[in-house]
């Protein structure tokens, strides 16, 4: 008898572990009221071109990490004034994610960019593909019209027509309880393309490279802490996928908490050549509140097939 309540209390130990907010650096409970490194945006509201306003420069830095900026001049990337280029910028921006192309930092615009995302730029060297654009591929018909919402990576990096399965390893700080989230992102995304994922063992050469960091950890995109960029991956075959250790992690729909299995499939799409989808309900949206789940949508399917002519 005192076995089996010993054996009950254990399973329901480990329950709790296992539902527990992860935090790789730290654990901690979420307060009502925690910084971000983008709350400098809520003093620029109604900000337009011709103002002079302060941290406008953090505007400017914010934009031209996620691709809708670029100075030639760097004398103007880092003063605060609101010129045609800002305005220009933050117009392709309102119009990426559906806002009133404006040209003024809003109420929406502030929510938007507020938000935690994704950390790969939306935008590289100035070719957008978040637009809506025309497509006639259809898989299994070629007199069907659609419009596509997904996007590739500049250049349109992906894995050899012969390179259809991928081993993954984790890195050694990785929480052992967060593995099992994205062995379960690795398997939609075989469900759903003509690709096979497999573990690799610690020790061996694996296609795709899984860890968590902090800061600036060599790679030339830093994290920012909690409440920025939340992860980021590289194209084909880069391999490399990073969460940043200083947010907090959960498995499953935790407040507070950014859920581990809906980064890995956002993040595995770029690690197979998808960029980021205008579509809010789309695992490749560059952004996700905390607390929620998502999963792999039909626009994420149909830019993996497209990238690949499956």
């Amino acid at each position: 008898m005192a076995f089996k309540i010993f054996e009950f209390i254990s399973f329901i130990f480990l329950t709790f572990i296992l539902l527990a907010p992860i935090g790789h650096a730290k654990r901690s409970t979420p307060s009502h009221k925690t910084s971000s490194p983008f709350d400098f945006i809520n003093k620029l509201k109604g900000c337009h071109k011709g103002n002079n306003t302060k941290e406008i420069h953090k505007l400017k830095a914010y934009l031209e990490k996620f691709g809708y900026l670029k100075y030639e001049n760097k004398t103007h990337a880092t003063d605060d004034d609101f010129d045609d280029i800002l305005e220009s910028a933050i117009k392709t921006y309102q119009k990426n994610y559906h806002i009133k192309p404006s040209g003024i930092v809003d109420d929406e615009t502030i929510s938007k960019m507020q938000a935690p995302r994704c950390g790969v730029p939306d935008i590289v060297n100035g070719t957008n593909y978040m637009h809506p654009r025309n497509m006639k591929h259809e898989p299994g018909s070629s007199n069907i019209h659609t419009v596509s919402h997904f996007s590739f990576i500049e250049g349109n990096p992906r894995w050899p027509s012969s390179k259809t399965h991928l081993t993954y390893r984790f890195l050694p700080n990785f929480p052992p309880n967060a593995m099992e989230p994205v062995a379960r992102a690795f398997q939609k995304w075989d469900s759903s393309t003509h690709f096979t994922f497999a573990r690799a063992q610690t020790n061996q050469n694996a296609d795709l490279v899984i860890g968590f960091h902090s800061g600036d950890h060599g790679d030339g995109s830093p994290f920012d802490g909690r409440g920025g960029t939340l992860a980021h991956a590289f194209p084909p075959t880069n391999g490399r996928f990073h969460y940043d250790a200083d947010e907090r992690w959960s498995i499953g729909a935790v407040e507070g908490a950014f859920d581990l299995e809906s980064i890995a499939l956002h993040e595995i799409g770029h690690l197979l050549g998808l960029g980021h989808s205008s579509v809010n309900a789309a695992i490749m949206y560059s952004g996700i509140g905390s607390g929620l789940t998502k999963s792999l949508h039909a626009d994420d399917i149909a830019g993996i097939r497209a990238l690949y002519n499956r």
